[in-house]
């Protein structure tokens, strides 16, 4: 018998994925999966393979991140003069240019922003794998944040789209995206993918089982 508050796995009450109903008793499909009476998606306890495909995306984006970061992102042709810039280089020139609120929007959005949270991932898949126990509220926060933030490391290449589209002068100047643009986003949407298949009700079952 557990002590405390009753939980809802206790209750036999499903959370839907896609539209969040809350289902006690679901309709059953023919193959004995529980299906939700609203949108009619599969109901599972918890996500399946959760943490084998979030630790999946995770290293794949970790690869991704280094031809991201190596690899130009853009090149700017000006009067037959060719220059290409990695994310980095990018940023250095608008600091040695006095434009250090674009640097530093770029520096945070597409360097800092895409490791901190593969780093988080990667933190929260250990403590559930180990069954941490150690605050569980603050854990469920981060991954939160980390969910809700990730999308806007997509700037970074919203400016390149948007400057590859307008810069288009002929023999005068022309900006061309580079091979680095495509890994890049290949890193956020891939963090993106890892941060919707983990599930963060893991973090709290070890703290059930603990008062079983």
């Amino acid at each position: 018998m557990k002590q405390g508050f009753p939980t809802a796995l206790d209750n036999s009450l499903v959370s839907c994925h896609s539209c969040h109903l809350v289902s006690k008793a679901p309709a059953v499909h023919g193959k004995g999966e529980m299906i939700c009476p609203r949108c009619g998606s599969v109901l599972h306890q918890r996500k399946p393979r959760s943490l084998s495909r979030t630790w999946a995306l995770v290293i794949a984006a970790f690869i991704f991140y280094i031809p991201a970061n190596v690899l130009p992102i853009t090149k700017v042709t000006s009067l037959g003069h060719a220059q290409s810039d990695t994310i980095m280089s990018g940023v250095i020139y608008f600091l040695q240019t006095g434009m250090w609120p674009i640097a530093l929007v770029i520096f945070i959005a597409s360097i800092f922003v895409p490791l901190a949270k593969l780093f988080i991932l990667t933190f929260l898949l250990i403590s559930v794998q180990r069954k941490w126990q150690w605050r569980p509220k603050d854990r469920t926060r981060l991954y939160r944040i980390t969910e809700a933030i990730g999308r806007w490391s997509m700037t970074d290449i919203f400016v390149v789209t948007i400057l590859v589209a307008l810069v288009k002068l002929g023999a005068l100047a022309t900006i061309d995206a580079g091979p680095g643009a495509i890994y890049f986003a290949a890193v956020v949407v891939t963090t993106i993918f890892a941060a919707m298949s983990f599930d963060p009700r893991l973090i709290w079952d070890s703290m059930e089982t603990n008062h079983e």
